[in-house]
């Protein structure tokens, strides 16, 4: 067992033979509940003696990935009021040391996960010479629902509390609260281009890896206030505050998962606004789109998977059931013309069935043109593409969304994954990929030359080599100019 300080009182952590020492389950704020709901977070209470920090803390109150997403997405559920805790690891538990810091911010759509299943463990990460944090942040109603007298996004105000958290305490783990890299996937990276033009969170971080998401993914307070209504009438009471906190979480969490799923089936854009055409009516609310500037002090790296939408039509079956008027209607609501756009996407995939042409379309809308967005917004960003197809679903699940994920925390053999990887995949790219961002985090380099508007160099993760390629699939990039 090993003992290091914080702030708020000594912790006790476990060492692994490998010499990695884990502390998890550490407090960085209050639990959000009572008098605590709705409201931004406050400081964890110090305690005295030494508190253990070998089991993982209670996780944010979440309902189940609804089938089929619940057997292919890792996913726990610890009870508790305490929820506002992250995990530590570290290959050297003492001050002084000086270590690069990556902190990991989960996704779910606003509504799930949390820093603690074994996919996210960063004991990697400590191997090669990083301190690796993970942490829970809360979702669903009690984290982005607007509520009138509450502040808005709740779950990213304890995003920044735990960032908060990190500058204060990190060097005590031995690490470096100057040079932070913060990275997450899916919500996880939507929120941090959130976090990006925030004036609470600058100088929290130095550089930000984002995975499939970037800035373009909100809601409008018109938007979100369609979303509240509604909530508030599934429950039968008023859309306040007080009205939330007195529904029981078994109550509350199934409406939550029950609205989700009205969105999905019926995406009316006058109905729930931007959720229509993302299916998350729980996310950042925000005036309008912003993007950070030349004047951006944090470094990026920015990519996508090539065929993200596919977790969401293979499993599903909709892959080859989407009918072609579907796929013209839902390519002129993400913004295009289906009569010059679909000619070019057709153009590339002979023979594609209107569900495949739909997934291009979508991952093209909602994870790989915001990517794309947001380094020709920041000068000397990185961008990549992870291109390595899954051999699940007889192969159709391809380079789907959160495929990258075993990769970049080197957990190929974590058997949570097995279901989206398959048996054997490559432990050469986890190598490349986890490689690229320990690299990043030390030297603010991965290990390929930067995004500009004329190379467009975007580095290809696939076997058998990871390989830069300059401005993939031009011709559909070109078709979302002017398109938000």
């Amino acid at each position: 067992m090993t003992v290091c300080g914080t702030r708020q009182g000594a912790v006790r952590g476990r060492t692994s033979p490998d010499g990695v020492t884990s502390f998890l389950g550490i407090p960085y704020a209050a639990a959000p509940f009572g008098a605590r709901r709705f409201r931004e977070p406050s400081p964890p209470e110090p305690w005295t003696g030494v508190r253990d920090a070998t089991a993982h803390g209670p996780t944010s109150p979440h309902a189940p990935y609804a089938p089929p997403f619940d057997a292919l997405i890792p996913e726990n559920g610890i009870e508790g009021e305490g929820c506002l805790n992250l995990n530590v690891w570290t290959p050297a538990p003492e001050p002084g040391a000086g270590l690069p810091v990556m902190v990991w911010l989960h996704g779910g759509a606003f509504t799930n996960g949390s820093g603690s299943t074994s996919a996210y463990d960063g004991g990697a990460f400590a191997r090669d010479g990083v301190v690796c944090v993970t942490l829970n942040y809360r979702l669903g109603t009690d984290g982005f629902l607007h509520l009138p007298g509450r502040p808005d996004n709740r779950g990213l105000l304890d995003q920044i509390a735990a960032l908060q958290w990190v500058r204060d305490n990190i060097a005590f783990f031995g690490g470096d609260p100057d040079r932070v890299t913060v990275f997450g996937e899916s919500a996880g990276a939507m929120s941090i281009g959130v976090l990006l033009t925030t004036e609470a969170a600058r100088g929290l971080f130095r550089r930000a890896i984002l995975q499939s998401g970037a800035c373009h993914h909100f809601l409008r307070p018109s938007s979100a206030a369609l979303i509240t209504a509604r909530l508030a009438e599934k429950l039968g009471i008023e859309p306040t505050p007080e009205a939330f906190t007195a529904v029981p979480l078994p109550e509350l969490l199934p409406a939550q998962a029950e609205l989700r799923a009205e969105v999905s089936a019926r995406p009316d854009p006058a109905r729930w606004g931007e959720a229509a055409f993302n299916m998350m009516p729980f996310e950042p609310v925000r005036p309008a789109l912003v993007l950070p500037g030349p004047d951006c002090e944090v470094e990026l790296l920015i990519g996508s998977n090539a065929e993200e939408y596919r977790l969401f039509l293979v499993p599903t079956e909709r892959l080859h059931t989407l009918s072609e008027s579907t796929l013209h209607a839902m390519t002129a609501a993400y913004g295009l013309d289906p009569a010059t756009a679909l000619p070019v996407y057709r153009a590339a995939r002979p023979g594609a069935t209107p569900g495949e042409l739909l997934s291009a379309v979508a991952t093209d809308w909602f994870y790989r043109i915001p990517a794309i967005r947001l380094a020709e917004s920041v000068p000397a960003s990185y961008l990549y593409e992870f291109s390595w197809r899954s051999p699940q679903f007889d192969g159709a699940l391809g380079a789907c969304h959160a495929l990258e994920l075993p990769f970049v925390f080197d957990r190929l053999h974590d058997p949570s994954y097995a279901p989206m990887l398959g048996a054997h995949p490559p432990q050469a790219l986890a190598d490349a990929m986890h490689g690229a961002w320990v690299s990043f985090a030390k030297t603010g380099s991965p290990g390929w030359e930067p995004y500009d508007t004329t190379t467009r160099t975007t580095m290809t993760f696939t076997t058998p080599a990871a390989t830069p390629v300059s401005d993939p699939r031009t011709q559909e990039r070109l078709l979302w100019d002017g398109v938000r």
